[in-house]
């Protein structure tokens, strides 16, 4: 067990009970061995009083309590048709609290579905939510415009693409939560801290709240049976934060609008374990240009002018961006600009000849060292090209990205990296460190919309991340991956669908120019279907974003509401509640030259959040629990031995895998997913992209969604660009072929029901051994019943020295270990006999023959006589 380790086992059931005066919130961990108590009280019209008794109760316990409410709260003593406590709803998790002019409303995750282990750490999707006022009727007050208040607060879609987890922070990188796991003991403990028990971090123990992301794909690549599982994360900045033409830019703070964090993560599924197991992740950023501009929609125009609200001659805001960046990042700051020199009429090009000179501005001020780097490249302008190749030009860029800012890994090199050393791997940067290699600095990637263009550069630089993770990790003997193999086609549905989710919530609808559509392979019947697409993109913007913006600004309490202040839906602008600095004279006005936060540059290129500094200390809370305690088991958490669970509802079954999705069906086929192979030889049709029932259902995948627009087809958009390339979003996903046939086809239909019966029967006891049809018999249920009341007994048994198995139950070994378990193994003992025999064996082999003693020439004479005499 390693000194420091995260709370696995948390509160993740809870059910809410309601009585008149209040409600009682029981919590409870997955294996139900603790509960805590919240309790909320409903006599206060607008006040939110909550009560935390911060004691641990035992399952009886709970019975208990719940039994002196429910007596307690009846009208008379003794009746029994009318109960004092009612079991009100069953949750998985509390979203929040929130209020507008009456009183508080709770919102509850009453479904929820695994979409991603990470180490151990279940990740969900919320699925359905509830949303229950919290005061009695007898004192509520009520307001005629909090019933509209509640509509554009359930416009947000808590059921699309929100996630959450109880025990990892899904809001902070790998690198962040891995760096901060590996920290010293000396750092976390204080003089009056004994050294006795263990440390251990505590992210989320025994909390009544969760993290929220925005977009995590799950899918597994097989690998000749070796299963490598990639996670694909987008973190979705809540600062100024809206839909396409409403928010653009930055503002007075330095956040920018559609900034989104994504980071793939790439582990070793065999061994799950943080501390064990083999993971690697890579970061990279897209976000609005970083000036003062937007666009007027009040024009009516599909691509409305661009124009610059505010003069910025010493580059104030884009310092305040990029001083953010280097906190969380470090160095270097790489800006890939896709927007468009070549222009008839001077648009896109207005934010090009701005942003150079503002990074010119900041660079001549740091070291050089740390100076950001600026690539401008039009890639609308190339796509018209004939001669030149997109994906080519955007590999190139790609290769110096990640050589320069490297990626995270938690184990060192392998050894056959030094055996079989790769030109390219020599020359890889980021920082290395004793136990493997951590990212430094980060890709900025940015168009004009954020959306197409910028979505197929960064799967053009998360492709050649993933081959040195692949290579890092021991999977290929060298870094390059080839396009039209399993393994690169999974990792761009992956692109699709997080770039689809992302171009849903910003610009209402799908992406239109996809990765096929640059590598101009999408057929031509994509063209009637684009023109309604961009019909569809021009009514969402021009008359849903307004509605959606505002239910954006009341989720994020951007707008808080008040009896004293307007109206959300009676604000001309949102700009005051998003630049909150304009209403107010600054005290200390920041440097012009020195633009960049006190410390940062001492630590560079390393970032600063990820130092182990006394201001970062503060932000962790730290718990001493034993080194057996149950709420840091992995193994109990995950495997849940004392429950009888179906092995076709696991994850890891749901999860698209590569050799089920995407490698033929055929026998003789190469089954890595690293072969390169024809589009008609795949198990999915490469040109097939989504299903129309599939498109109905992401359109209505966004987290401020609006009235939905007349087309039932995906919702598109106009490109970014003027190219006139199309997506390839037509044709249905092939359905992949199979061996087994069906029992309907023709000479077969006249079967009897106990002949096919019989015939599976068969079927199942040839690979299995047994006929899983029938009941077990009475004594292997015995032995099941007595395995899982040892699990069940592992909860209560405080483990603080070596526990007999013979006090608990009688069990043969079945191992030659005198101890094996899954807390710690000790080899069988070896005879000197033995010891002698296999040192000769190793030292015959190295050709040092020892001196032959009497009893070996004797023995010799004995097998000469009976072999040849």
């Amino acid at each position: 067990m390693p000194q420091s380790a995260s709370i696995i086992s948390g509160i993740q059931k809870m059910v809410l009970y309601e009585t008149r005066a209040r409600y009682f919130l029981v919590g409870t961990n997955q294996a139900q061995t603790k509960h805590r108590v919240l309790k909320i009280d409903r006599t206060e019209p607008k006040d939110l009083v909550i009560i935390d008794d911060k004691h641990v109760y035992s399952q009886q316990e709970v019975r208990e309590l719940l039994g002196r409410l429910d007596l307690g709260n009846r009208t008379k003593i003794g009746q029994k048709g009318s109960s004092g406590l009612s079991r009100a709803v069953s949750a998985f998790g509390i979203v929040g609290f929130v209020r507008f002019l009456e009183g508080y409303y709770i919102v509850l995750i009453t479904k929820r579905r695994k979409m991603a282990d990470i180490g151990g750490h279940s990740i969900y999707k919320i699925e359905d939510t509830s949303m229950i006022y919290i005061p009695n009727d007898s004192v509520r007050v009520t307001h005629p415009d909090e019933a509209r208040y509640v509509r554009i607060f359930q416009n947000v879609d808590l059921s699309s693409n929100f996630y959450f987890s109880y025990s990892y922070d899904l809001s902070h990188s790998l690198q962040y939560n891995l760096t901060l796991l590996q920290r010293p003991y000396e750092l976390w403990s204080s003089p009056a801290s004994s050294a006795e028990e263990e440390v251990q971090t505590q992210s989320k123990q025994d909390c009544f709240d969760i993290f929220e992301d925005e977009g995590l794909p799950t899918q597994e690549l097989l690998i000749y049976g070796r299963p490598v599982h990639i996670t694909l994360i987008a973190r979705r900045s809540s600062k100024f934060a809206g839909t396409r033409f409403l928010k653009r830019g930055a503002n007075c703070e330095g956040d920018v609008a559609n900034e989104v964090e994504t980071e793939q993560i790439v582990h070793d599924a065999s061994v799950m374990s943080f501390t064990a197991g083999s993971y690697s992740s890579y970061v990279q950023v897209r976000g609005s240009v970083p000036l003062y501009w937007s666009q007027d929609i009040s024009t009516m125009m599909p691509k409305p002018p661009i124009r610059l609200d505010q003069a910025d001659p010493y580059a104030h805001v884009a310092g305040l961006h990029f001083d953010q960046m280097l906190q969380r990042f470090g160095s270097p700051i790489i800006i890939l600009n896709l927007v468009k020199k070549r222009e008839k009429r001077k648009h896109e090009k207005i934010l090009s000849e701005e942003l150079y000179p503002a990074v010119i501005n900041l660079n001549q001020f740091l070291p050089p060292a740390n100076w950001i780097d600026y690539i401008a490249w039009d890639m609308a302008r190339y796509t018209k090209s004939k001669l030149c190749n997109v994906l080519d030009r955007l590999s190139m860029i790609a290769e110096n990205v990640v050589k320069r800012t490297g990626f995270f890994i938690n184990c060192s090199d392998f050894f056959c990296h030094t055996l079989r050393p790769d030109d390219r791997w020599g020359d890889l940067g980021g920082h290395i460190a004793a136990s493997g290699r951590v990212q430094t600095g980060v890709l900025r990637t940015n168009c004009v919309d954020c959306l197409d263009r910028t979505n197929t550069a960064q799967f053009m630089v998360g492709k050649c991340a993933l081959a040195y993770q692949l290579y890092a990790l021991g999977m290929i003997d060298k870094p390059k991956l080839q396009f039209d193999t399993d393994c690169v086609r999974l990792f761009e549905e992956l692109y699709e669908d997080h770039g689809d989710t992302l171009s849903l919530q910003y610009g209402g609808s799908q992406l239109v120019h996809r990765v096929k559509t640059y590598r101009k392979i999408a057929p031509w019947t994509q063209h009637s279907k684009d023109i309604m697409q961009t019909l569809s993109r021009y009514y969402s913007n021009a008359f849903s974003d307004a509605d959606r913006q505002d239910a954006i600004n009341l989720f994020l309490q951007v707008y808080q509401p008040s009896e004293s202040k307007p109206h959300l839906w009676e604000l001309p602008t949102d700009f005051y509640l998003h630049q909150k600095n304009t209403m107010a004279l600054p005290q200390d006005r920041r440097s012009y030259t020195l633009w960049w936060s006190e410390g940062i540059l001492s630590y560079l290129p390393v970032a600063y959040d990820e130092v182990p500094c006394e201001e970062n200390m503060k932000k962790v809370k730290v718990k001493r629990v034993n080194r057996f305690d149950e709420s840091i088991d992995i193994y109990t958490e995950f495997f849940k031995p004392y429950e009888l669970t179906s092995f076709d509802d696991t994850f890891c079954i749901a999860m698209t895998n590569s050799a089920r999705e995407f490698m033929p069906k055929t026998v003789g086929v190469d089954p890595s997913p690293f072969t390169v192979r024809k589009p008609e030889e795949t198990g999915k049709s490469v040109l097939g992209n989504k299903t129309s029932k599939e498109e109905t259902l992401l359109q209505r995948k966004t987290a401020a969604s609006a009235p939905p627009p007349p087309s039932e087809e995906a919702i598109s958009s106009t490109s970014e660009d003027d190219s006139e390339d199309d997506r390839d979003d037509d044709g249905s996903v092939s359905q992949r072929s199979t061996p087994i046939k069906l029992l309907t086809e023709s000479g077969e239909s006249n079967r009897t029901q106990e002949e096919i019966q019989q015939q599976q029967q068969q079927s199942v006891k040839e690979p299995y051994g047994l006929n899983l049809a029938e009941f077990p018999a009475e004594e292997d249920q015995l032995i099941y019943e007595r395995f899982a009341h040892l699990g069940e007994s592992q909860h209560r048994v405080e483990r603080t020295e070596r526990i007999n198995l013979a006090h608990i139950i009688c069990l043969e070994p079945v191992s030659c270990f005198p101890e094996d378990s899954i807390y710690a193994a000790l080899p069988p003992q070896v005879d000197r006999d033995s010891r002698d025999e296999f040192e000769s064996h190793v030292m015959t082999g190295q050709g040092q023959v020892r001196v032959l003693c009497r009893d070996d020439m004797l023995m010799y004479r004995e097998y000469v006589k009976n072999r040849y005499m």
